[in-house]
């Protein structure tokens, strides 16, 4: 019957039906082929309200209500002023200002295509404004996009968590450095792309000439509301004063003071909306999660990761070899899928058959998430190309060959955090 289960799904993503048709229907399955199975209706849908029914799960749609917030008070562009202003001048300085304003926005929405968005349809036209090519400028802000779901505070990394059991506060803190890594490896690229390619010094210098006239500290104190965001967050959970759930509370009532009394870029009218458009984008999501749950109680009942830890164990036999076998796969699976509902579906069959290799729990997860992460520029499905391709009037697969060299560089990066866990494991 396993093998049903699993066929019936398959054949429903084959299809492109909704991830939530593909697991609804292959949940139920087992009970319409035998009456008999004890995962009834009943306790399918008991299964779908207590995935729901916890706390850390309060934290997605909070950190997603802190990020449109954010976004709406026009945080991004604050954030990247101050990072041209520190890099203009040399070589690839305003591409690697992209990179970090995108490492730092990922730090306040906890979403690759929501950073994506917010970076790009800011940064893509100055970039373009300063002479470079529009389709590099659109795959620099796709593949830096990715971050946001890397460094913390991770919506997947929560998902994750509540599905393994895993501290979501730890999987925060092990992604701080994987998401360095990832952005530094892009910098390099950036960098020995306009080495090779030259750079319009003039635009260049008399970008950062008029920045530089509005003085270092102006610029500095303009963007250090925005500039705290990730501060209090990752502060706040790292020193042990809140948790991710509680840090996510603050997050939202932080950008509500910053955007309303700070930056007065949000009135109080914009909230009832931005409300209802959080809402309107967890809801999603809260089926995903629900649907998750059930179909892994019915993975469980049918003893899903006792079949494949021994397939696994029969046919490999170390963890290198499993994380050469697993990597591939999410590469390939990350290309259809999107990432928090791989997360719900994979992670709770696989962290047994990991730790029976005696692989972390933390670095697994966040091998996991940066192996699905690069799914975000991959075609067909990749999110982040359907996002910014539209900024720069692009075909998608036109972005997606132009990003090629920044996913080589993701790669490389998750090979070293796939292979060397104290990358992920070290400040914990």
């Amino acid at each position: 019957m396993l093998g049903v289960v699993f066929g019936v799904f398959l054949i429903a993503m084959f299809l492109a039906l909704p991830m939530a048709v593909a697991m609804g229907t292959a949940t139920i399955i087992p009970q319409l082929i035998d009456s008999s199975f004890p995962g009834s209706m009943n306790y399918i849908i008991q299964g779908m309200v207590g995935g729901l029914n916890t706390t850390p799960i309060l934290a997605i749609p909070l950190f997603m209500l802190s990020g449109a917030l954010m976004t709406r008070g026009g945080i991004s562009k604050k954030l990247f002023d101050i990072f041209a202003i520190v890099a203009g001048k040399k070589t690839a300085g305003i591409p690697c200002a992209v990179v970090i304003t995108c490492l730092f926005y990922g730090a306040i929405s906890g979403s690759g295509p929501a950073t994506a968005a917010a970076v790009g349809s800011m940064c893509i036209p100055i970039l373009i404004g300063l002479g470079y090519d529009k389709v590099f400028s659109a795959a620099i802000v796709a593949t830096a996009g990715g971050l946001g779901v890397i460094i913390p505070p991770s919506i997947p990394f929560i998902m994750y968590g509540l599905f393994t059991n895993t501290s979501v506060g730890s999987m925060f803190i092990a992604g701080i450095i994987p998401g360095c890594l990832i952005a530094l490896t892009i910098m390099f690229y950036c960098w020995y792309y306009c080495k090779r390619k030259g750079e319009d010094r003039q635009k260049i210098d008399a970008n950062y000439a008029s920045l530089k006239n509005r003085g270092f500290f102006r610029v500095f104190l303009d963007g250090f509301w925005a500039f705290l965001t990730p501060v209090i967050i990752l502060g706040g959970i790292y020193g042990g004063f809140v948790t991710p759930t509680e840090a996510a509370c603050v997050s939202v009532f932080y950008a509500l003071i910053v955007c309303l009394f700070f930056y007065r870029s949000l009135s109080f009218r914009d909230i009832p909306k931005l409300l209802k458009d959080a809402i309107a984008s967890y809801a999603p999501i809260c089926l995903l999660i629900a649907l998750a749950t059930g179909f892994s109680r019915v993975l469980i009942l049918l003893k899903a990761p006792e079949a494949i830890q021994t397939l696994i164990t029969s046919t490999m036999s170390s963890a290198t070899a499993l994380f050469i076998v697993l990597n591939i796969l999410l590469l390939i699976l990350g290309m259809f899928m999107d990432v928090g509902a791989a997360v719900v579906i994979i992670a709770p069959i696989l962290l047994p058959v990991a730790q029976g290799f005696g692989i972390d729990p933390v670095h697994l997860g966040v091998v996991m998430v940066t192996n699905l992460a690069i799914g975000f520029v991959t075609p067909p499905f990749g999110m982040n190309l359907f996002v910014t391709a539209p900024l720069v009037n692009i075909p998608v697969i036109e972005l997606g060959k132009k990003a090629l060299p920044f996913i080589g560089c993701f790669i490389v990066a998750l090979l070293l955090i796939t292979f060397i866990p104290q990358i992920s494991l070290c400040l914990l």
